[in-house]
């Protein structure tokens, strides 16, 4: 499994784990990401059951188990958290952030010592080593329940399946040009985004944030200009049409 480091500030890290080429044919390939600050980590969408030893092996290369005190799920599918029981059982006093609309799913992967902090549907900030990270609404893109976490301080977003593009495990972390990329994209946004005017309001709501990198759960992160070429694109994308 593939470790990059993507910012490192003087205050705080960020880290995508993916790419893994030994993982199940069948299985899709998904990017995760981690936060650490001076004495605790952000584990956000970590993942399904079958990846959990790689990414375990991986992480604790970069931060003590111990230091892991947050987890973060953006919605229930399990290609992100179906490790969750596994997670539940190699962590102590940490918190999983998740939206109040999954609390009943979300637990059927496994709960017993993580404890469970929901997000309202308005989103919240989650204060860590006087850092703030805010859990910014993604309802319905593609799940009815749905977040992203931006970092103001690294101006990153971490945007779940927005963005999401299929790849080859060899394929470059970076989106280098822009419209050869709308081909691995456009099918899955038009599938997997139902409402038009979610889409929308997700886009008029992420404009107003000063972003550097979008980091998508699939596929490639999109840096600088990309970042305004991808939210113009998907914007005057019509979603829920591929039927």
């Amino acid at each position: 499994m593939l470790t990059k480091q993507i910012y490192n500030g003087s205050t705080h890290q960020w880290f995508m784990f993916g790419r893994d080429p030994e993982k199940p044919s069948k299985i899709i390939d998904t990017n995760q990401y981690m936060i650490r600050t001076a004495r605790n980590a952000l584990l956000m969408d970590p993942g399904g059951i079958e990846l959990f030893s790689a990414m375990l092996a991986n992480i604790v290369k970069q931060v003590p188990l111990e230091q892991i005190t947050h987890l973060f799920a953006s919605h229930q599918d399990p290609d992100i958290i179906s490790s969750l029981g596994l997670w539940d059982k190699a962590l102590e006093g940490s918190t999983l952030h998740a939206p109040w609309l999954w609390e009943g799913f979300l637990r059927h992967f496994g709960m017993e010592n993580i404890e469970y902090a929901s997000i309202p549907d308005e989103g919240e900030t989650l204060t860590i080593d006087g850092l703030s990270f805010q859990f910014i609404p993604a309802h319905y893109l593609h799940a009815s329940g749905n977040f992203h976490v931006y970092d103001p301080q690294a101006k990153i977003l971490m945007c779940g399946d927005v963005g999401a593009a299929l790849e080859a495990d060899n394929a470059p972390l970076e989106v280098d040009d822009f419209e050869e990329h709308i081909g691995k994209m456009k099918l899955f946004h038009q599938r997997w985004m139902p409402s038009n005017r979610a889409k929308n309001d997700w886009v008029s709501r992420v404009r107003k944030l000063e972003i550097n990198k979008l980091c998508p759960q699939h596929g490639r992160m999109f840096s600088g200009d990309n970042v305004k070429k991808f939210l113009d694109w998907f914007e005057g994308l019509e979603v829920g049409t591929a039927i």
